[in-house]
């Protein structure tokens, strides 16, 4: 086609247009590219900022208010334990032993030799009634370990191991906690103990501390006081059992009489007065505890039984069949036996001077010859003999010639006194002691004037 002439000064024709129907393919390709452009923007500042350096993509920043609730998990996988194996539990009961209480448990006796074999010393040697044998079995029914439960104290465990059976003893400690209690006498020192929530054994024990200066059955009186700090054994913070008495005072008919505990230098442990005076005289008061005195010492008193005018040379003692009876000192038995008029009888010698008689016994728990400690059982209450009913006949002799028993302490020799090198030593251990005393006295008396 020939080309056509452009006038002189005319603008140049432009481009032929695009047609129509391509217009809307170049508009979608042109918004396309803008939408690329601000995307990149967005994301990358490099993509507008040509001076931007090169990065490596990065992930999205989280919103802040995201970020701040955003917490890490992290789930760690516990292996679950194999449950323990269980323990069954038998009793000791009267006329038990080993053999049976392993065969009730499955086990035969060759089990008990292997387990015994290498313990022959231990726990296993001899069980009590009231004790408790524990078994654990393996998964195939043979005898894995063994407790002996002999106390709430004391457990001796037995485990299986390669060469046999090896024995361990766990041992708990009670807690100590102090207490301290306040009674009157209305009639005896045993029911004013039992209400003031004292056991039997501390309310004997409290006997025993007083036995030397006072007779418990003729000396306490109503409105007598009794003041007692001593310590409670707790296991699991429950009582266990008593602790020893540290300190205690007693008035009697107007006069008081206190008593602390206290170990020596030579490691005895003992009660002693304020001035170190050991509370332990060389003889009881009386033989027995806690009863009424059905006869006193009366020369010329006319015989229940043979309504004749007897002398009556010593003390009866009235208590129920079986209360038991003490030496009332150190001393050797010089004759046990049964009469007629004496019935079962004790005889015992003290030293060169003195000799105490016990008649109409129950049961004899002593024979000649054998030597006693004060405060030892050589007998039972009892009515044998020429008796009208149960009580003992206590009588004292003094180089052969009958004593009142009532009196007879006054000649008797002094008691043991601590070391004067000791009493300061002594002293100082019984200050609180005896501050604790005067305090629980201050308070009885303000509560009575109340």
């Amino acid at each position: 086609m020939p080309r056509k002439n452009t006038p002189r000064g005319a603008t140049p024709l432009a481009q032929p247009e695009t047609p129509l129907h391509s217009r809307p393919i170049l508009w979608l390709a042109t918004v396309g590219s803008l939408l690329m452009v601000m995307v990149l923007s967005f994301s990358d500042p490099s993509a507008t900022d040509p001076m931007a350096e090169t990065t490596q993509p990065t992930e999205p920043e989280m919103p802040p208010a995201l970020a701040e609730t955003a917490v890490a998990v992290e789930v760690s996988v516990v292996p679950e334990r194999p449950p323990e194996l269980p323990w069954r539990d038998f009793t000791v009961g009267d006329g038990d032993n080993l053999s049976l209480i392993f065969n009730r448990a499955g086990f035969s006796d060759t089990d008990l030799y292997r387990v015994a074999a290498s313990n022959s010393d231990r726990s296993l040697k001899r069980v009590y009634p009231g004790e408790i044998i524990s078994f654990q079995s393996d998964l195939e029914g043979e005898l894995l370990a063994l407790r002996h439960v002999q106390s709430p104290l004391l457990t001796t465990l037995y485990t299986r191991e390669d060469q046999g059976y090896s024995a361990t003893d766990i041992v708990r400690e009670p807690e100590r906690a102090a207490r301290n209690v306040s009674m009157t006498i209305d009639t005896s020192l045993f029911l004013a103990g039992t209400d003031a929530g004292l056991s039997d054994a501390m309310i004997m024990e409290l006997a025993g501390i007083f036995g030397g200066v006072i007779d418990f059955a003729l000396d306490p009186r109503s409105g007598d006081t009794i003041h007692v700090v001593y310590e409670e054994l707790l296991l699991d913070g429950q009582r266990f059992d008593d602790g020893p008495i540290l300190a205690t005072s007693f008035t009697n008919r107007g006069e008081t009489f206190d008593a602390y505990r206290y170990t020596d230098l030579e490691g005895d442990t003992s009660y002693y007065n304020e001035a170190g005076v050991s509370m332990r005289k060389a003889f009881l008061r009386a033989p027995l505890d806690f009863t009424r005195v059905s006869s006193n010492f009366n020369p010329k008193r006319l015989h229940p039984i043979y309504k004749t005018q007897r002398p009556h040379r010593g003390t009866d003692y009235a208590a129920p069949h079986g209360t038991p009876v003490y030496a009332a000192g150190d001393g050797r038995v010089i004759e046990a036996g049964y009469t007629r008029p004496n019935g079962n009888y004790v005889f015992i010698q003290h030293g060169e001077q003195f000799e105490t008689h016990y008649l109409h016994l129950h049961k004899l728990r002593v024979k000649k010859g054998a030597r006693v400690k004060q405060g030892d059982v050589i007998g039972t209450v009892g009515s044998t003999g020429a008796a009208t009913g149960p009580h003992l006949h206590y009588e004292f002799l003094v180089n052969g010639v009958h004593r009142n028993p009532r009196t007879v302490h006054k000649i008797l020799p002094k008691a043991r006194s601590l070391p004067e090198a000791e009493l300061p030593r002594y002293l100082a251990s019984i200050r609180l002691p005896t501050q604790q005393l005067a305090s629980l006295r201050n308070a009885q008396q303000l509560a009575l004037a109340e």
